[in-house]
């Protein structure tokens, strides 16, 4: 079998006195759509916060591609191309499209010491390709992106991670408070990762989404992987039972 992108190996974390995750193990291979699903409390938050950086184990070994890996900090985890898209998503809503695609990680004309002028023109021709290339059709990238729809604000923050050849992309709810066609275009958008090289870990309470779009179903409850299997072999009725 090739070597998955990510594997975890018993990843556990306490939270004072709390065990959220109990020996966590997987691997997640690329070109794959995983779908995650558990109730509240069931430590795939927990699981996914650890893989962006926004937390870490108390003990366990993430590697990629077969190399153990540290990641402490998001930083890290964008720096091993491991990009997050929260349901309430990071960017901020009175700056433009082109500073929330770029926030972080802005071109610079020159740099001295750490310091810089931003390239704004680039910022601005990049980001016009990058919302063309996930079908985003806006009518500038200087538009504030609180001015944006619930669907088109994710469609900012895929086009981000794609443009940064982004490896795995992590979408926390994405779908939630999203219109019926909003929500349509993010399920084809995950349906399509894999043909874009990309391995997609895809959160969701709606398991009807995570049906339509994911090639492999894990479930998990009380910290604990309870379900792991192709989506062609369960049924929704045995995820459901199992949580």
């Amino acid at each position: 079998m090739a070597t998955p992108v990510i594997s975890v190996r018993d990843l556990h974390k306490w939270y004072s006195g709390v065990h959220a995750l109990k020996g966590v193990s997987l691997d997640f291979a690329a070109n794959e759509a995983v779908g995650l699903v558990g109730d509240n409390g069931a430590g795939k938050s927990t699981l996914i916060n650890i893989l962006s950086g926004a937390q870490t184990a108390t003990d366990g070994e993430i590697s990629m591609d077969g190399k153990p890996v540290q990641i402490r900090t998001p930083r890290d985890a964008m720096n091993l191309g491991i990009e997050t898209i929260y349901q309430y998503n990071s960017m901020v809503p009175t700056m433009s499209i082109a500073r929330n695609l770029f926030i972080g990680r802005e071109p610079l004309k020159f740099s001295l010491f750490g310091l810089g002028v931003m390239d704004r023109k680039k910022m601005a021709d990049e980001s016009v390709r990058a919302i063309a290339d996930v079908d985003l059709h806006l009518r500038s990238p200087d538009a504030l992106v609180g001015e944006l729809s619930g669907g088109q604000r994710q469609g900012v923050a895929i086009a981000r991670a794609m443009h940064f050849k982004s490896r795995v992309m992590i979408l926390d709810e994405p779908t939630n408070h999203l219109a019926v066609k909003e929500t349509g275009k993010v399920i084809s958008f995950v349906s399509g990762l894999k043909t874009l090289n990309i391995t997609g870990i895809f959160i969701s309470h709606n398991i009807h989404h995570v049906f339509d779009c994911c090639d492999r179903i894990v479930a998990m409850a009380r910290g604990e992987v309870v379900l792991d299997k192709r989506t062609e072999e369960t049924t929704m009725d045995e995820v459901l039972d199992v949580l």
